[in-house]
């Protein structure tokens, strides 16, 4: 028998009249993306992966810049993209990383001084947010390479981070009622926070079961709970980026997620916090 996913997906949007019209998008890119992604997390070579990573973050920093330039405020576009893909490929050299960053950001500081440009300081500001916020954060997934059972780790990770994002839409659509933030971000709610932190515990509990059995219960319960705080975090540190250059999404690239950042947004949280708990977790053991 078939499978008429648009029809699913009608029907569960029908069925909570809150839920946005992207769902349907939503749930067809995912079902794209996940089992690519999920090959070369587990079967391509792994410049495949790091590859992968330093184009998003490449992708994040354009969309960042155009922002900046949209809002009547711009950097130093090729600096800014550059210098954030340098510094997340840095992190798969370790010992390098601290140096990497260290020279983009001395560059951006002082590119009004071989630029001869006015408005310097606002184009340093510009430029240098993509680097620090996108390139230094989004770095530790590679980072997260270097540890044991790296791969089982990223798909943690992933599958963690976004299950507790859909559920606070979801949740939130359906039954929210309290706004969480509604200055930076109006339409998220109390109750969709509630559910993401739920379900990114739940969901790292049977994904720790599975991918990592190794860590205690307790650990990985724990691990989740992090995941669905900080997540929520990150989350809301873009849509402060957002509110303050007056935009809705980051871009379009990615259908019913709106651009690249805004699909990475708790990730770039998430990827230091659990590389910091499972280089913790894995200190006690």
């Amino acid at each position: 028998m078939g499978c008429d996913v648009g029809g699913v997906v009608a029907v569960t949007a029908a069925g909570f009249p809150g839920l946005s019209a992207s769902f349907g998008k939503r749930a067809l890119t995912a079902a794209v993306g996940i089992p690519l992604f999920v090959w070369i997390v587990l079967a391509a070579p792994r410049w495949v992966f790091v590859l992968l990573v330093v184009a998003l973050s490449a992708a994040a920093a354009w969309e960042i810049m155009r922002l900046f330039e949209r809002a009547g405020r711009p950097g130093y576009a090729a600096l800014g993209v550059a210098g954030t893909a340098i510094v997340t490929a840095s992190f798969e050299f370790p010992g390098f990383t601290a140096l990497v960053l260290t020279v983009a950001v001395a560059v951006t500081l002082s590119a009004p001084i071989w630029t001869d440009s006015a408005g310097g300081l606002d184009k340093v500001t510009a430029t240098l947010l993509p680097v620090v916020y996108v390139g230094w954060l989004l770095g530790h997934g590679i980072l997260l390479g270097i540890l044991p059972d790296s791969a089982q780790l990223i798909l943690f990770l992933v599958g963690t981070t976004w299950a507790g994002e859909t559920a606070a839409l979801v949740i939130g659509s359906a039954v929210g009622r309290h706004p969480l933030a509604p200055v930076i971000s109006p339409r998220k709610t109390v109750e969709g926070a509630i559910g993401q932190l739920a379900v990114s515990v739940v969901v790292a509990g049977v994904l720790g079961a599975w991918l990592l059995p190794q860590w205690s219960v307790g650990m990985t319960l724990l691990t989740g709970a992090v995941l669905g705080v900080t997540g929520q975090i990150g989350d809301l540190a873009e849509s402060v980026i957002k509110r303050s250059l007056g935009a809705k999404d980051t871009g379009g690239l990615m259908p019913g997620h709106g651009g690249v950042l805004d699909r990475l947004d708790g990730l770039l949280f998430n990827a230091p916090a659990l590389f910091y708990c499972a280089s913790w977790i894995g200190g006690r053991g």
